[in-house]
């Protein structure tokens, strides 16, 4: 609407959404012919065709399956035609529960059709022939709650009172003797013998439907009551006067209410106070305004749709009346309205704004149901000019639902009435003290009354005052007997204030519930009778809003020292609110609830249970390192109090300092000996900061939960010890408040270091939070020991496996013989795989020894192919090697995998494996003569340990999986800088003393040592040496190596990466404890933080010991823990600790921690060197190479930096990129670098490490300045593991990798390793490399940056165009037009986009819209300021990567065009930039920022992608003067890469193609289905696959997508055109292109459904589509782009053309025909667009424009794949 213009709003049409859900399991097969009589005879009584009802049907058995949604037909015809061909679906169990799950899940939302947020009632039929094996009153309960009308028909199978529970009446559930039963006559009337509380009187099932009466509607008036309406009100009051008097008012027909609101608001009357007209005018007319500031409009929306639009106020919104809002708002609000006007509209209330010249009219609009709803008016005075326009608008929401005439009549289970829950809550403060008698006796005297012996009424007293204790359940006593036994002997509480609100919040989170014996959920009425003498101190608004919520109906009783008022508020009704005589006297003395503990134990207690769930929270931060041992002690004397077991207590620790550490979960022991031992063996963390509020939520969201061994949800209490010893450094009223809420009961105990008032907020009751003082005792550290093992067998289950099945079968009955499972000690774990995996049991399935063998002994071979180990394995990693599923894994236990399999993976086994062994689980592979041994080999955790039979039948009966705490592997990293040369011989003392206590030897104790300085040496490796001897003599030996400055940090990352290796000798994977002894004697130059983390990470136990010298606070960093660091005065004092130390390294665990991983000109040059034994002889010559490309490289001016690597088995840097400075100091260098040796050649470890530690900024890469990165590789030999992944993950990083080789080398994998084929170079022997050095420089000068001003550019402008830059905003537009007015505009040369933001982003103009000079600058003069606050520059920068700098806008990023933002800004951004400035800078957009004097400097230095290019002006009329500036900046981001020219021949090969197919099967492509299969065909034909060039995969899709076959199903071009000749059209509707474009980069453009996209093989997507998308493309499109799927979209005449652009890879691209008849007309014409999309290698090709990226290779690889199949043609 606009203006005061008219609206046109359509009169909606209500009907129904009829959902059948079919019980289809084995025991209804005989039965299902007449389900699907009855559902048709019931559909042809609906209104489908006029869109009035939908249907849908769903069948059901082990799980759902949907045979049509409720969108899914719109005719009548269809939905009967698809009911009569239903097939019976077959399978057990039963999950009922499950089903309905699925229902609300999927079925009932909007997606799927249904219309339950327009207000369409919704229908659930449910026919069911057994009782669910699953729970169904959750889910059934769910749906209630979403307001879905179930009716549930069973048979005498059935469990009729399961079927009551899940109806939305339990009068309602129905019963036949058989479904043949069901009735055959239309029109019959459903016979209920018992009264229904909800739907009472209704006698058909019509009836039960919502008969919407459109005369009656419920209306509530929100008045703006603040300051700013005092003299508009009067004129409000006569407009609602006005309005009222044309409505039909009556408990039948309209209702009323009215509130007023400011601050906060207040209700004058609700909808069920007065039934006449002239009532609610008489009470218009005396209300007054109430004033008040600020305007709250946000809190009183949520007020009215808590506190009036409910049942207990007179809406009847659950029986389908129209409900409405009318606001009548005079200002903008002060909080936000977003989320509780949605929360209105979401609930169905029709909502009309009206405001004044003063009100926000955007703030109206998203308050209105819709926009046009929110009206206008100059004044209040003018309110009656829109009283027509409210009028129409009113009309709108009168709606009618036409009653359903049933089809059936069946004879009703006879149901009695099941009675009541009444709950008692008695004032018990010291008001009451005098009157307590009475209540007591009116307790007794109403349950005399009621039915308590046969259950059907149920009875709980709580009494309250500050909080509130129960003093009986609704579940504690089941007779009138005990009940008034109890009642007389009550005894008044005492204490104050009274907290009335705290007390009812109780009641609904802790009474009201089903473990508290609440029968809510089966539809039991809830019953609450409150006696309260006096005025509550907190607020009883929203937790009384929330137990009437709950279905509550509330009766309060007060005294003349009550508020009034209040009890009405309380109660269900505000009539049921009554008051007695009686004066309750005030008590003077005050009694303290839990005042004086003389124990702990007296106050944990207040509900006596048999079991309890205890969770001790303890704080292991730095402040509380004297007081943990007093701690430790105070949990062992609570644990050896409590009766722990599994049915009985049970108890889990948690440590936190700055993040939380689980030591045991509630389910880990079950007896107190257990715990009292691992208690005994904890140790203090430390850390900082103290984190109390994310301890809090982690134990909620971590260790309260099913999975953890809590037993909450069957009412078991639960309770929370914090003990804490300092304030929180972070917030902890938010996860305080959620443990509350779970009903979790806290008590902190805290010293005088604590904050007491932190700790009542925590507590469950400010009571008790008790405080006390810890005394100070030193923490021994003692060893805490694994138990058992979890060990999981992964079978082989291939169809290549058929026979030797029964001897795998076998071979683990004989390994779970030996095992300890009846103890708990060993758990296992079976899971079946071929193509997928199928888990037959889980860690935690069973408990016996005996139960796992008999589930062993009856396993069945699965079959199925391919065989892919990869899937498999990663599926073990995510899903049963965790918590959830057994796994022990955090508690120390050692995870074992035994791999039995029979032969070679179709997928990569390589990162599932390693994700493993990163876990921490040791692997044991076996195989038989038809694997692969070298990928065996690689899945194993140690290659050694890979065995191999001839056949299964040969299985060995055990491997040994031992995990032996007695050895441990010790790294010495001796300070051998400048500073430690006096002290360097103490030292070596120190190691030698230490050594000779070890029990040294190959599977013993392991010893390395490692000196450092400037940088890091080994002297000797974990598996040089095996004799203490050997160790000592070398240690001798040892020189002091001297230099400067102490790099700790980069020395720890370097034995990280070097030393605590496989290949060094160390076994951290086999699970043999790591230990890192650093002797530090000063101050790192360079930071130590990551490299200590990630040394934590990986679980080495690091002792730091250093001098007087050191900085105490970065050994405690680097230290595993802060108490593991030494201090020494001198080394000569080192002697002094040794006993120290040993007590340290005693407390070494077996722990598996999984590991978490101005442009400059120049370039980065890595060499990576063949160092193994196949070179020796050569490796002068390389040397010698090396120093002559050195030689022409520019180091001294620090424009090029240079790092060398060389490699045999594992990979050494000889220098960094970051090591030196000069070109002398590089060429000495080299100069002495000697050969490595070694075997074998492990050419894609190294590529890989090169990737994680050389490529990076900390090792002195500049790669994310812009920097050019070059990799040149000298090999001399085949790699020995695979190079693939690694070089392809270089390539991705950007790396310029050029592979040099001679003739022992393999030219393929060269070629694969090479940023492009053609730069593979070789060589016959190393000393011919001069003869390629010319080659090699050219093409690496290639990749210098050339500044030239002819370079296209894509320029972007962002101008701040906020109400604070209105002055400034011409003196922008004129900087741009100069700006402008130099460039090179055209399509192929410069492009400009302009964007304005202020509060939200707005183009003026994109990349693609203007291609002359001329264009943009009219454009420009031609803008507007926007206005507008805050300046949200972050949401601006995000806004322009994600719509701006794309390729649908005309961004040629990815084709190298350089990209580049030029932000004018003037002020400080109200939200956060970081983000989004970080994402522009890895998309590799250069931008410059440019501000005024109200700009935040530091934040334009972050946007920009330098420091130094954020510019800055006084005023933007300064801008002229930063023009040359400007100018200076945009030409360093101008690139130039020059083609190379290599001039050695390499064999090109073709990579060919990955070909999916997308077809449009849905409804509206039947006919034409067969033109499109034939299409595939031809297209088919073209292909080359039987050389495994080429690969196929077909896709076709409707609603959802439905794969036909992955491009790894098939391997040759006759499997691939069989299928394709089978295809059969799928049907179905909506179309949902989006969706499956989605899918298909989900789970079709993958590696495990056989792409080949990471290996640079062009992906391709041929689209036949028929029709126009119901649902957005826009995102899935652009998502597959960025992936690098060329698409190729075609169109009939029904498709839309725009959409089918937007699809496609290029607009042009887009093809069409009439009709899918015509394909072969475009079949040339989609193989010529495919082909244009390649680009030419020949040194003689364009220039290509930008940085290089991983794109130039899989473009290259387009190019040579096309010209060679066109070739061939």
């Amino acid at each position: 609407m606009r203006g005061h213009g008219r609206m046109q709003i359509t009169k909606l049409v209500l009907g129904r959404d009829v959902v059948f859900l079919l019980d289809g399991s084995d025991g209804t097969r005989s039965g299902f012919p007449a389900m699907r009589d009855f559902v048709q005879r019931v559909v042809e009584t609906l209104s489908v065709d006029d869109n009035k009802d939908r249907v849908s049907v769903v069948q059901y058995s082990r799980d759902p399956a949907v045979q049509f949604y409720l969108n899914t037909y719109t005719t009548k015809g269809e939905i009967l035609d698809t009911v009569r061909g239903l097939r019976h679906k077959g399978g057990r169990p039963l999950n009922t529960g499950a089903a309905l799950q699925y229902l609300r899940d999927n079925v009932f939302t909007a997606s799927a059709g249904s219309r339950r947020l327009e207000g369409v009632p919704q229908v659930l039929i449910l026919l069911c022939g057994g009782k669910s094996f699953d729970s169904v009153d959750a889910p059934a309960s769910a749906l209630k709650q979403l307001g879905v009308l179930i009716f549930a028909i069973g048979t005498r199978s059935s469990d009729s009172r399961e079927l009551q529970n899940i109806s939305h009446d339990p009068s309602t559930a129905l019963s036949v003797s058989e479904f043949t039963d069901l009735p055959s006559t239309a029109h019959h009337l459903v016979r209920v013998s018992s009264p229904a509380h909800f739907f009472k009187g209704f006698t058909s099932l019509s009836s039960c439907l919502f008969s919407v009466d459109s005369a009656k509607k419920d209306i509530v008036f929100l008045l703006d009551g603040s300051d700013g309406t005092r003299n508009g009100f009067p004129a409000m009051l006569d407009f609602v006067e006005r309005v009222v008097k044309k409505l039909n008012v009556g408990e039948n027909n309209d209702r009323v209410s009215v509130v007023q609101y400011g601050r906060d608001a207040e209700v004058h009357f609700y909808l069920n106070t007065y039934t006449t007209r002239e009532d609610i005018v008489d009470s218009v007319r005396g209300l007054r305004h109430r004033g008040g500031r600020p305007l709250n409009t946000g809190a009183a929306l949520q007020y009215v749709r808590d506190n009036v639009f409910t049942n207990s106020s007179g809406s009847r919104r659950l029986q389908g009346v129209p409900q409405m809002l009318i606001l009548l708002n005079g200002g903008r609000s002060f909080d936000n309205v977003d989320t509780p006007a949605s929360a209105l509209k979401q609930q169905g209330i029709f909502v009309i704004g009206i405001g004044t010249r003063s009100s926000d009219i955007r703030e109206l609009q998203k308050i209105s149901y819709d926009p046009s709803l929110a009206l206008s008016v100059s004044e209040f005075t003018d309110l009656p000019g829109i009283q027509e326009q409210l009028s129409s608008a009113m009309n709108t929401v009168v709606v009618r639902a036409t009653p359903m005439t049933p089809t059936v009549t069946v004879q009703v289970v006879n149901i009695e009435v099941m009675g009541r829950d009444v709950v008692f809550l008695l004032d018990g403060s010291d008001g009451t003290r005098s009157g307590f008698p009475a209540m007591r006796d009116f307790v007794q005297r109403v349950v005399e009354t009621l039915s308590v012996d046969d259950n059907k009424d149920r009875v709980s007293v709580v009494q309250y005052s500050r909080d509130p204790a129960v003093q009986f359940y609704l579940n504690t006593y089941t007779t009138k007997g005990e009940i008034l036994d109890t009642v007389r002997g009550l005894r008044h509480k005492g204490g104050r204030p009274l907290n009335t609100g705290a007390a009812l919040q109780y009641l609904r989170d802790n009474v009201f519930t089903a473990s508290a014996g609440s029968r809510r959920l089966e539809g039991v009425p809830q019953v609450l009778i409150l006696l309260c003498g006096g005025k509550s101190f907190d607020s009883v608004d929203a937790p009384a809003s929330a137990l009437k919520q709950l279905g509550v109906l509330i009766f309060a009783i007060g005294t003349r020292s009550s508020d009034s008022r209040e009890l009405q508020n309380i109660s269900h009704d505000p009539s049921t609110a009554l008051s007695t005589a009686h004066h309750l006297v005030r008590v003077s003395s005050p009694a303290h609830f839990f005042k004086g503990f003389t124990s702990l134990s007296s106050c944990l207690f207040s509900v006596d249970s048999a079991k309890k769930d205890i969770v001790f929270l303890l704080d292991g931060s730095d402040g509380t390192r004297n007081g943990f041992p007093a701690m430790l002690d105070f949990v062992e004397r609570v644990v050896k109090k409590l009766n722990v077991g599994e049915n009985n207590d049970r108890v889990s620790v948690v440590q936190y300092g700055r993040d939380a550490e689980v030591h045991f979960y509630l389910n880990t022991y079950t007896t107190r000996e257990d715990i009292v031992d691992s208690v005994r063996g904890l140790r203090h963390r430390g850390g900082r900061p103290l984190n109390t509020g994310a301890a809090l939520q982690y134990v909620r969201d971590n260790v309260f939960t099913n999975s953890s061994g809590s037993r909450r949800l069957q009412g078991v209490p639960q309770m929370l010890i914090l003990l804490n010893g300092g304030r929180s450094f972070d917030n902890v009223d938010t996860p305080a408040s959620a443990l509350k809420q779970q009903g979790i009961f806290v008590i902190g105990i805290g010293t005088r270091s604590s904050d007491i008032r932190e700790l009542q907020k925590i507590s469950y009751d400010p009571s008790l939070a008790l405080s006390l003082k810890m005394s100070q005792i030193f923490c021994p550290l003692v060893e805490k020991k694994p138990v058992g093992r979890d060990v999981v067998f992964l079978l082989d289950g291939s169809d290549g496996t058929r026979s030797g099945f029964p001897a795998m079968r076998d071979f683990v009955q004989r390994v779970v013989e030996t095992l300890s499972v009846d103890d708990n000690k060993d758990r296992v774990s079976v899971v079946q795989y071929s193509r997928d995996p199928a888990v037959q049991f889980y860690l935690n399935t069973y408990t016996t020894k005996g139960e796992i063998l008999d589930t062993v002994r009856g396993l069945r071979h699965k079959g199925g192919r391919p065989l892919n180990t990869g899937a498999a394995l990663q599926y073990l990693r995510d899903n049963v090697f965790t918590a959830s599923a057994g796994s022990r894994r955090l508690e120390g236990v050692p995870q074992v995998l035994i791999l039995l399999c029979g032969g070679k993976s179709f997928d990569s086994v390589d990162a599932p494996a390693s994700a493993l062994k990163q876990l921490g689980v040791l692997i044991f592979a076996i195989g038989t003569r038809s694997s692969d041994s070298r990928e065996l080999q690689n899945i194993s955790h140690d290659p050694s340990t890979a065995l191999s039979v001839s056949e299964f039948t040969d299985l060995p009966k055990s491997p040994t999986v031992l995990v032996d705490s007695a050895k441990k592997d010790i790294v010495f990293l001796l300070d051998g800088s400048d500073g430690t040369r006096n002290g360097f011989p103490a030292m070596l003392d120190f190691v030698e003393r230490v050594v000779e206590k070890l029990n040294v030897g190959e599977n013993n104790d392991r010893v390395s040592v490692v000196q450092y300085g400037r940088d890091a040496e080994v002297h000797f490796y974990l598996n040089t040496y095996t004799t203490r001897e050997d160790i000592v003599d070398s240690v001798r030996g040892l020189r002091h190596r001297g230099g400067r400055p102490l790099n700790t940090g980069a020395a720890l990352q370097y034995v990280r990466d070097n030393v605590f290796t496989n290949s060094s000798g160390s076994r951290r994977l086999q699970g043999v404890p790591q230990m890192l002894i650093l002797l530090n004697g000063g101050r790192s130059f360079d930071n130590v933080d990551t490299p200590a983390s990630a040394l934590k990470q990986q679980g080495i136990f690091v002792i730091g010991i250093g001098t007087r010298s050191s900085d105490i606070r970065e050994l405690q960093k680097i230290s595993y823990d802060p108490s593991l660091a030494l201090s020494v005065s001198e080394f000569t004092d080192l002697p002094g600790i040794q006993e120290q130390l040993s007590s340290a390294m005693n407390t070494v665990v077996v722990r598996a921690t999984p590991m978490t991983p101005t442009v400059t000109v120049g370039r980065d040059v890595v060499f990576l060197l063949d160092g193994s034994d196949g070179t020796r002889s050569g490796f002068p010559a390389m040397r010698d190479f090396v120093q002559r490309v050195v030689e022409t490289l520019s180091v001294d001016d620090n424009k090029d930096r240079v790092s060398v690597v060389q490699y045999s088995r594992d990979p050494a840097v000889q220098f960094y990129l970051n090591t030196y400075t000069t070109k002398g100091e590089i060429l000495d260098t080299v100069r002495g670098l000697r050969h490595k040796g070694g075997r074998p050649l492990n050419t894609g470890a190294a590529l890989q490490y090169l990737r994680d530690n050389v490529f990076t900024a900390s090792a002195g890469s500049r790669r994310l300045e812009g920097v050019p990165q070059v990799l040149i590789l000298l090999c001399g030999g085949k790699s020995f593991d695979s190079v693939d992944a690694p070089a392809s993950a270089l390539k991705q990083l950007g790396v310029l990798i050029f592979a040099i080789g001679t003739r022992s080398s393999d030219s393929r994998e060269l070629q694969n390793i090479s940023h492009d084929p053609s730069t593979a170079l070789s060589v016959s022997e190393f000393t011919d490399l001069p003869s390629v050095q010319q080659q090699l420089q050219s093409s690496v000068e290639a990749v210098v940056i050339d500044v030239t001003p002819e370079s296209p550019t894509d320029i972007v402008f962002l101008l701040d165009g906020s109400d604070g830059t209105r002055n400034g905003f011409p003196a922008m537009l004129d900087f741009v037009e100069r700006v402008v007015e130099k460039l090179n505009v055209g399509e192929n040369n410069d492009r400009v986009s302009v964007v304005q933001y202020g509060r939200d982003a707005e183009v003026h103009f994109y990349l693609n819209t203007y291609t002359t000079r001329e264009d943009i600058v009219d454009s420009v003069r031609g803008l507007r300021h926007r206005g507008g606050r805050p300046l949200n520059t972050g949401a601006a920068l995000q806004y322009v990567r994600d719509n701006v700098f794309t390729n649908s806008s005309g961004s040629r990023r990815l084709q190298g065009v350089p990209q580049m933002l030029i932000l004018l800004n003037g002020g400080r951004s109200f939200d956060n930039v970081d983000t989004p400035a970080s994402a522009l800078k890895q998309q590799g957009i250069f931008v410059i920022g440019i501000g005024t004097r109200s700009s935040d400097i530091r934040e334009l230095q972050k946007i920009s992608y330098d420091p130094s290019l954020a510019l800055s002006v006084s005023e933007f009329t300064d801008l002229p003067g930063i023009q040359e500036q400007l100018s200076s900046a945009m030409n360093t981001v101008v690139v130039r890469a020059t083609p190379m020219t290599p001039t050695v021949t390499v064999e090109k090969k073709p990579v060919g193609r990955d070909v999916v197919f997308l077809l449009d099967g849905s409804d509206g492509t039947r006919s034409g289905f067969p033109a499109m299969r034939d299409f595939v065909q031809r297209v088919v034909e073209t292909l080359s696959v039987d050389d495994n060039k080429d690969r196929v995969s077909v896709v076709q899709y409707s609603r959802d997508p439905a794969v036909q076959f992955y491009l790894n199903t098939y391997t040759t071009k006759g499997e691939i055109l069989d299928t394709v000749r089978g295809l059969r059209h799928k049907g179905g509707r909506p179309l949902n292109t989006g969706a499956a474009l989605q899918y298909l980069r989900d789970n079709v453009f993958t590696a495990s459904a056989g792409s080949r996209r990471l290996e640079g093989v062009p992906q391709v997507l041929i689209l036949l589509c028929g029709g126009k998308s119901f649902d957005s493309v826009d995102a899935p499109a652009s998502a597959l782009k960025q992936l690098g799927v060329l698409i190729f979209a075609i169109g009939t005449r029904s498709s839309d053309s725009r959409e089918l652009q937007n699809i496609s890879h290029d607009p042009s691209t887009a093809l069409s025909v009439s009709e899918f008849t015509d394909l072969p007309s475009v079949q040339q014409q989609l193989q010529s667009s495919v082909e244009a999309v390649v680009i030419d290698v020949t040194p003689e090709s364009p220039t290509v424009l930008g940085m290089l990226t991983s794109m130039t290779s899989c473009l290259r690889a387009c190019l040579t794949c096309f010209t060679y199949t066109e070739q061939k043609r």
